[in-house]
């Protein structure tokens, strides 16, 4: 049987990944900030889900989730992500809002991979994933939501570097666009 870890399982493409890896009778490790909201509860439900809580830019509690799984993953899917500051064009920065979306989006998937890493040798087919946009993509020309695209842009690059690194262990490492959502 396959088991994933998924960021970011609160709402949103974290949470249909749940559900659907559930549906293939997958066991599934599903992490947010705080408890499954009441209206999704019922996936926490599942005798194959378990709910893990941890903010992804506290990185000692991303060790301390790490340290509670005692067995092989699959499949991590870096998923938690922000859209970042409501102020974030190069001429009207929110540099406070810049810095934690940059932390979110870029330096959590590293740190999420690092941590889970042992647990991700112990696969005979380990995949990371993250979830990336084609906002970040150097092709992609467009001042608005400069801190969202650079975010995007710099874990792309994290994620290749990954690759490339653990790529000689047989671990797949790729950024994905999922589409507009």
């Amino acid at each position: 049987m396959t088991t994933i870890l998924i960021t970011g399982t609160g709402r949103g493409i974290g949470l249909e990944l749940a559900r659907q890896s559930l549906e293939k009778g997958w066991t599934v490790y599903g992490s947010a900030r705080s408890q499954v909201p009441a209206g999704e509860a019922h996936i926490c439900d599942h005798e194959n889900f378990h709910d893990l809580v941890f903010d992804v830019t506290d990185h000692a509690a991303v060790r301390a989730a790490a340290a509670q799984i005692d067995a092989p993953i699959d499949i991590l899917i870096n998923n938690a992500g922000i859209i970042g500051p409501q102020h974030q064009s190069t001429l009207d920065m929110d540099f406070d809002g810049f810095a934690q979306t940059l932390a979110v989006n870029t330096l959590a998937p590293l740190a999420v991979t690092q941590a889970f890493l042992p647990n991700l040798r112990r696969s005979s087919n380990p995949r990371v994933v993250t979830i990336s946009s084609r906002m970040g993509s150097m092709s992609h020309a467009s001042s608005d939501r400069i801190a969202y695209r650079a975010s995007k842009a710099a874990v792309n690059k994290v994620m290749q570097g990954l690759a490339t690194d653990l790529g000689g262990e047989g671990i797949t490492v790729i950024s994905m666009h999922p589409g507009w959502v």
